[in-house]
């Protein structure tokens, strides 16, 4: 990798995050528009990857923002969670989400955590996400209940914190589907202080 060029790596980092797609290009695709081997590709994306969040956690600190939203995107490492055995490490593959914090103001990005869609990731991730702010938010999220004690246990009653419940319409769930079903009411629930309910809302960091 140390013999790669710089212009040859700025066109595979540009590919990962750009691609064709919202997700980027495939690490094969670009081994492939590249000629570059692909364990030389994720070398650089492990280091890069290092890089900026060492750049993160320096720089996204006593921030002033006003309005946060919270979401998780799913993925999974290895394999789905369907084909997960007894004898593999639930802790290592399966399901993963990252969790991402969005300012819904300048949509800046204060943090992020990758980890499963548990309470442990979910209290990890509030945690952080207090240690960069210097004022009291308005906080917006899904109705997943883990993110009830986290804010609690990190924040008190320091906080407006309102969370969107969406309901859906009963779709068959089967091999062939591959959209989500369609949401047919949203309801937005109080849950600490006094959030204004024209900006409890996760439509940003959901996009």
């Amino acid at each position: 990798m140390n013999n790669l060029k710089s212009e040859k790596q700025e066109m595979i980092i540009e590919a990962l995050v750009e691609g064709s797609s919202m997700e980027g290009s495939s690490i094969r695709s670009i081994e492939r528009m590249t000629g570059v081997h692909r364990d030389t590709i994720m070398r650089l994306l492990v280091k890069v990857g290092g890089a900026c969040e060492n750049i993160m956690d320096s720089t996204m600190r006593n921030l002033s923002c006003n309005d946060i939203e919270v979401d998780e995107i799913w993925s999974f490492v290895g394999k789905k969670q369907r084909h997960v055995g007894l004898k593999d490490n639930p802790h290592q593959v399966g399901d993963f989400y990252t969790f991402v914090a969005l300012d819904s103001e300048t949509k800046l990005i204060p943090t992020y955590r990758v980890g499963k869609r548990d309470l442990f990731t979910a209290k990890a991730f509030i945690s952080d996400l207090a240690s960069r702010l210097k004022n009291r938010i308005q906080l917006s999220s899904d109705k997943l209940k883990a993110y009830v004690e986290a804010v609690e246990a990190e924040f008190g009653a320091d906080i407006d914190y309102g969370q969107i419940v969406k309901s859906y319409e009963a779709e068959p769930i089967g091999p062939g589907r591959y959209s989500p079903p369609k949401v047919i009411s949203v309801e937005k629930e109080y849950i600490i202080g006094n959030p204004n309910p024209d900006k409890i809302c996760t439509s940003y960091v959901e996009r």
